[in-house]
């Protein structure tokens, strides 16, 4: 046996970045801790940094491409797949056209550095505009906000956690999901330090999360209401005449007039539709004015509704007019060394709305389409049909809106391809899938995420194990698909660059290529190096044809008609008196991790929460079967009785439904909870954004 080594590497598998210590020995993984010498995790990892090693060792995992036949899937080599591909997906495009294909790119796709290198010059061969992701089902609002108010879908405010006072958290449970759209390992110990030095944390959720448990203060609300209680806390701050823009006083537009939309928003007229006392909403405010630095955090519950869009423009609003944007313990921009907008032009003219989809005319934004609107686009007929696809690391059938209405949508395709590891809900209808190589046979650099982070900090990671002769990367499978759908020469130049060439070259172009920086100096420290903390720097950033924030885009006057709705509506349809909200898992992130043992393990965590006073009136008791029922299907789950919940409202978790048949995930199997995805609607969707609204489905619940 030869000597036991250490890697260094950051966990690629959720948005924290935290830094690893492996030990190995041979090409056997030992053990996996957090890095103490990372100046970012400083030692903290979470429980899904061991899937690394389960992913890497997992006997279900493809690792060359199989083909689907009638009697079952059968191995061929990587020639022969990718001859049959392009030949099939050509063939398609010049009998339906280009855009009768489409591509489906996944969560994994963003914590992969080949990936996120080799994209975009892929989905170009592809030559189709229908290119979908998991981006709509999750953070589509931030992006749209960013680009009408800052001028760049990129340009993300986060809170610079570590440094306020004030912390007013809606609809994200960060100690869980370690920040989403707030790159932060070990939220908890940074939240205690917030209430350490003195300041207070706040949790506006329909659900007493692990983080609500954790802060100083936590009001229920009323899912789907959050921008009421946003707009009532803006027309709080101007009727206290506490709007405070302090350095960008010059830089802001719109302000007079969001005074006078903010007035019919009064916490007196919004409280009974919000579920919290305007005398409560009132003092929010008033915290916020009053503190040193504050900051307003929205993440999925305010997202994956149909008012998101509003909801992150208001949460950007609310930390503009009181002092806290551009500004430390506030929401701040990242200065990344991998700068994804180096080469965005002031003015540059927006994507959004560039294309509608065929049938429901939504948004085309971020060069993708809302991935709601995927299954109609293929079963319906007529010109523009889609009649071919691959996905690319994704698992839709589980993780989009009427997941099992997109199976039967795959199931009618012509052509199918999935770039997958797995053989799964969504991979099983594919015609051929082809196996990348994950995790620690991966050299890494967290692009993404890097650019949602709270302080500045830069790692790569190389490969742990080189991966086998008869294995492909995931930017190599592009690569070849890329260079055989364009006819590319095999010997061309650009053939020969590897995501590592690309890295080096904006690493040494970005904004600290003056001070060294270079991938050779992430080699020379594996630890990563610390840039420093979050730095005032929107006159540079900001992306705007006129260098200013626009407070009051005109797309957003334009849907509140459908927000003042709600404040006249009658009450709900009888037949579906709950609401169904998501909640988050420790040990989960996407269906990959479900089939690690170590993250499964335990009693079952795919449940529904029912307040007791809900399960009084229904005879519901703890570890009863249940029937949820929405509009669109039926799921029979375990009913967990808990307080933590508001009434009217229940609660399973997203990313379950490992019980069907033709996959080949031996773990997940063993704990197949079921799919939140069979009761949401694709109809349920933020018409601004095209975001699904996979939070406050209309469902009805009975004993089974």
């Amino acid at each position: 046996m030869s000597e036991i080594k250490t890697h260094y590497r950051n966990c690629n598998i959720c948005e924290a970045m935290c830094g690893l210590e492996i030990k190995y020995q041979d090409k056997e993984i030992l053990s996996i801790k957090g890095d103490q010498q990372d100046p970012f995790s400083q030692g903290y990892m979470c429980p899904k940094a061991t899937a690394l090693q389960d992913f890497y060792t997992d006997k279900d995992r493809l690792k060359t491409p199989i083909r689907r036949t009638k009697t079952g899937w059968e191995d061929i080599s990587w020639d022969e797949a990718f001859t049959e591909i392009t030949e099939k997906f050509k063939d398609i495009q010049r009998q339906y056209g280009k855009n009768s294909l489409a591509l489906y790119l996944g969560n994994p796709n963003a914590h992969s550095l080949g990936n996120a290198m080799f994209l975009k010059p892929f989905t170009k061969s592809l030559g189709t505009i229908h290119r979908f992701s998991s981006a709509s089902t999750d953070q589509m609002p931030h992006h749209v906000a960013s680009n009408f108010m800052f001028g760049a879908g990129m340009l993300i405010p986060v809170p610079d956690i570590d440094r306020t006072d004030f912390m007013l958290i809606i609809g994200a449970n960060p100690v869980v999901s370690n920040g989403s759209m707030m790159t932060a390992p070990n939220v908890i110990g940074r939240m205690k330090a917030i209430q350490k030095r003195g300041g207070k944390i706040v949790v506006v959720d329909p659900r007493r999360t692990r983080t609500a448990k954790i802060a100083d203060q936590h009001l229920f609300i009323r899912p789907e209401k959050d921008a009421l209680l946003l707009f009532s806390m803006i027309h709080r701050i101007f009727a206290s005449k506490g709007v405070n823009l302090r350095h960008l006083e010059n830089m802001v537009e719109g302000l007079s007039e969001l005074e006078k939309i903010a007035k019919n928003y009064s916490p007196e007229t919004v409280a009974e539709f919000v579920g919290i006392d305007a005398q409560s909403i009132n003092t929010l405010a008033d915290e916020m004015m009053a503190a040193d630095s504050a900051v307003c955090y929205s993440r999925m519950g305010a997202s994956t509704q149909t008012f998101g869009g509003l909801c992150q423009w208001l949460t950007n609003v609310l930390n503009i007019i009181t002092g806290n944007f551009d500004r430390a313990g506030g929401a701040m921009f990242p200065q990344p060394a991998f700068d994804l907008l180096r080469n965005h032009k002031r003015g540059h003219k927006t994507s959004f709305g560039k294309y509608e989809t065929r049938v429901r005319k939504l948004p085309f934004f971020n060069g993708e389409f809302p991935v709601a609107a995927l299954a109609e686009e293929i079963q319906t007929t007529g010109e523009g049909q889609l009649k071919s696809l691959i996905t690319v690391a994704g698992n839709p059938v589980l993780s989009a809106p009427s997941g099992h209405k997109l199976a039967e949508a795959f199931e009618s395709l012509d052509y199918m391809v999935s770039v997958d590891i797995y053989l799964n809900e969504t991979s099983k209808y594919a015609n051929i899938i082809l196996p990348g190589t994950t995790g620690v046979e991966n050299s890494h650099f967290d692009i993404f995420f890097n650019s949602f982070s709270v302080r500045n900090t830069v790692k790569y990671s190389p490969p742990l194990f080189e991966k086998e002769d008869y294995q492909r990367s995931d930017w190599q499978i592009l690569n070849e698909i890329s260079t055989r759908m364009t006819d590319t020469p095999v010997n061309h130049p650009m053939l020969k660059i590897t995501p590592e060439m690309i890295l080096d070259k904006e690493l040494k172009e970005g904004p600290y290529g003056e001070q060294g920086m270079s991938l050779q100096k992430l080699k020379d420290n594996p630890h990563g190096i610390d840039i420093g903390p979050l730095m005032p720097c929107i006159e540079e950033r900001i992306k705007t044809a006129g260098g200013k924030v626009d407070l009051l885009p005109q797309l957003y006057v334009d849907d509140l008609p459908r927000l003042n709705a709600v404040m006249s509506k009658p009450a709900r349809d009888e037949n579906y008196p709950f609401d169904l909200i998501s909640r988050r898992l420790v040990k989960s992130h996407n269906t990959w991790t479900q089939n690690s043992a170590r993250l499964v393990k335990g009693k079952n965590p795919c449940t529904l929460e029912v307040h007791p006073e809900d399960a009084k009136i229904l005879g519901i008791e703890k570890g009863q079967l249940l029937k949820v029922s929405s509009i669109v299907g039926e799921v029979e789950i375990e009913a967990v009785v808990t307080d933590d919940i508001q009434r009217g409202v229940v609660s399973m978790p997203q990313g379950w439904g490992h019980n069907q048949k033709g996959t080949k995930m031996s773990v997940a199997a063993t704990q197949p909870g079921v799919s939140i995805n069979d009761l949401t609607d694709t109809n349920r969707i933020d018409t601004l954004t095209g975001n699904a609204a996979l939070n406050g489905t209309p469902v009805a619940i009975k004993v089974a």
